[in-house]
């Protein structure tokens, strides 16, 4: 039975969750036909079985791992596999990864929220991933596939669920944070095209992803290592290094954020009658944003850009000085809200005059004396 099956079991079948958590059904029996809860569910989920004094525990919610063969077992110590004692969830990317911390301390990832959150997709093995030549050269002896497809350093481990044992694999959090460095060298590597060293599109977007969260534990490290030092580790909240590397991250991912869609270039190419290929737009649509986008946003925006000017840089754009919490939700809405209108439009002045009304500016005809004409 899958973990998902076993779940809504609990809660009495699909109909029963669905009006517990006031969802449709097609949404619980989605999460039975995939087999998985997804993760920002399984917290509102527990606190449901909690109010009601239904035996429901973190463990619940890992997929179950073959049952290791007998010999396989007893290379992990005394005939059994090392017991979760600690649960929690960790965000990466737009996705959060069970973590654990086993009885002799060891930290580590679900295996399946690693391929998930770092790699972005819900099919596929790490193996598959771990075994490209393009990464194989920066990783560690014990992450590179053996043979028959087993990567050494993953760790069979028992969730620690109440009333049975369930086994899962885990992914040692050292070692996630050398895969992140192996994707960061290849990144690097590709940048100065060496030898001819090239990563695909994905790979460089999955490059991408472990340098944000590289960056982002590197500052909460940081803090976490001076409030132990002093001591500030006994005041400070429960959740604020999590609370801190949220917005590290957010901050970090930012920066690799297409904040403006290829149909926002589409459309002013096909208004501004532009012929070339939309990544080598011309400057003067730089001008376009400035008006139709940032000018009407916020007039003061564009009145700072304008002054300051910042010059583009790899990863620095007018975008990424706006706060993550309001000015680029704004600017977002604004974004494709400028695409529908275009789509609309037949011409760049009649985009103007729809923008101006929408956001109702008046037009303002201007009449220009001339001498007469010399006889």
């Amino acid at each position: 039975m899958s973990t998902a099956k076993n779940v809504v079991g609990k809660f009495g079948g699909t109909a029963a969750l669905a009006e517990i958590i006031g969802k449709g059904q097609s949404t619980i029996s989605y999460w039975t036909k995939t087999g998985t809860i997804p993760a920002k569910w399984q917290p509102i989920l527990l606190q449901a079985a909690a109010n009601r004094s239904i035996d429901l525990t973190p463990g619940d919610f890992v997929e179950a791992a073959p049952v290791p063969a007998e010999d396989e077992v007893e290379t992990q110590g005394a005939g059994r596999l090392p017991k979760a004692t600690h649960w929690g969830e960790l965000p990466l990317g737009g996705a959060s990864i069970p973590c654990y911390v086993l009885e002799d301390s060891t930290r580590v990832f679900s295996l399946k929220g690693v391929v998930v959150g770092l790699i972005g997709t819900e099919g596929g093995q790490l193996a598959e991933y771990l075994k490209v030549r393009a990464l194989r050269d920066f990783l560690p002896e014990d992450l590179k596939p053996a043979e028959d497809g087993s990567v050494p350093a993953l760790i069979r481990f028992d969730t620690g669920a109440e009333g049975f044992t369930k086994h899962a694999i885990g992914f040692p959090v050292e070692r996630f944070m050398d895969l992140c460095g192996a994707y960061s060298e290849a990144l690097q590597k590709h940048a100065l095209a060496e030898d001819g060293f090239e990563l695909t599109a994905r790979q460089i977007q999955i490059a991408n992803q472990a340098n944000a969260f590289l960056r982002a534990c590197a500052k909460t490290g940081i803090i976490a290592l001076v409030d132990e030092a002093t001591g500030y580790q006994y005041e400070r909240a429960q959740d604020a290094l999590r609370l801190k590397y949220r917005l590290f991250l957010e901050d970090e991912m930012r920066k690799w954020e297409k904040t403006f869609p290829d149909q926002l270039w589409v459309e002013f190419g096909r208004l501004t009658k532009w012929t070339g290929p939309v990544h080598s737009r011309p400057k003067y649509w730089g001008k376009l944003i400035m008006e139709l986008v940032y000018g009407y946003l916020d007039p003061d925006v564009a009145k700072w850009l304008k002054e300051n000017n910042p010059k583009p840089t790899h990863g620095q754009n007018y975008h990424q000085w706006m706060s993550s919490q309001y000015g680029l939700k704004r600017l977002i809405e604004h974004i494709w809200m400028l695409v529908g209108m275009a789509a609309a439009c037949d011409s760049m002045a009649e985009l103007r005059q729809r923008m101006a009304e929408r956001y109702g500016r008046q037009p303002v005809q201007l009449t220009l004396y001339l001498d007469p004409p010399r006889r």
